[in-house]
């Protein structure tokens, strides 16, 4: 019962700040920049967060709050990742893929997430007992052979210039296009996974995520049949629970990619093995 109150809470928190979030979209937005220009934040990240927070404390008092943009409040049992506009360069361009990701872990295991989309309307749940798209049952099935996928991936950016550099990380998204049927950088972790969750692309993958990016979407896919494959890129031990480590590679349900996979593994290993490489940004 605990886990469904939990679900709940998570459900509420990420439908709170929406109304404010709709109706500043596609308005006149200013954005500043958290380390460059490709880290936008905005007013209404910070607005949303704290709505956010301040609704899960309520609900659930006895809770740590882990934000993208307000670091950690609270030392509770129930631990919170959220990321209150996850896409903001897709919010501030007035793009429509961006969404509210809600994933609250207890004991090291995620036991429950919400991703919602505004702009479509679109709550994807997921808790113990199941996955869910508005209400109705979630599952992921009947994926298509590899080279007729659609992958969502955002690799490269100019990150991975500097950290694989340039000519191998083109050389590796070029493998990737030729894998698979189509391609697409929508620009947001959280709301990929809950399309490969839906059965609306076939795989997506990062390789610079961050715990809240990922930990609903994580506990979305698999309770619809789907499998998350993490990846430790050397920054945490393989051991560690799947939303800690940067990358991942997540599959819709009876996808079987090797090629996918074994791009992937060779990212994360030369990650774990590689000094930064010089590159101009």
């Amino acid at each position: 019962m605990m886990n469904d109150h939990i679900l709940q809470a998570a459900i509420s928190a990420s439908r709170l700040a929406a109304p404010e979030l709709l109706a500043a979209f596609r308005g006149r937005i200013e954005v500043d920049f958290k380390v460059d220009r490709h880290d936008p934040v905005t007013i209404h990240d910070r607005r949303a967060e704290a709505m956010i927070r301040d609704s899960i404390f309520r609900a659930i008092p006895d809770s740590t709050f882990m934000g993208e943009e307000g670091g950690t409040t609270g030392d509770g049992e129930v631990k919170w990742f959220v990321d209150p506009i996850d896409g903001t360069s897709n919010f501030a361009s007035g793009i429509a893929f961006w969404c509210i990701s809600v994933g609250a872990v207890v004991g090291g295991k995620v036991v429950a997430g919400a991703i919602y989309d505004p702009v479509a309307d679109n709550l994807f749940t997921a808790s113990s007992a199941g996955a869910w798209l508005n209400g109705k049952p979630l599952r992921s099935i009947d994926a298509p052979a590899e080279e007729n996928a659609t992958l969502i991936c955002g690799y490269p950016v100019t990150r991975d210039f500097r950290l694989d550099g340039t000519e191998l990380s083109l050389q590796r998204f070029g493998r990737m296009v030729q894998t698979v049927a189509t391609l697409r950088r929508p620009g947001s972790a959280a709301l990929s996974l809950a399309h490969v969750a839906a059965g609306w692309v076939d795989a997506a993958a990062g390789f610079g995520a961050n715990p809240w990016d990922v930990t609903a979407g994580i506990l979305i896919v698999e309770r619809a049949g789907g499998r998350y494959l993490p990846f430790s890129m050397g920054k945490c031990s393989d051991n560690a629970p799947a939303y800690e480590h940067p990358g991942y590679l997540a599959l819709r349900g009876g996808a079987d990619y090797p090629t996918l996979k074994s791009i992937a593994t060779e990212i994360s290993r030369h990650r774990a093995t590689s000094r930064p490489m010089a590159t101009q940004d």
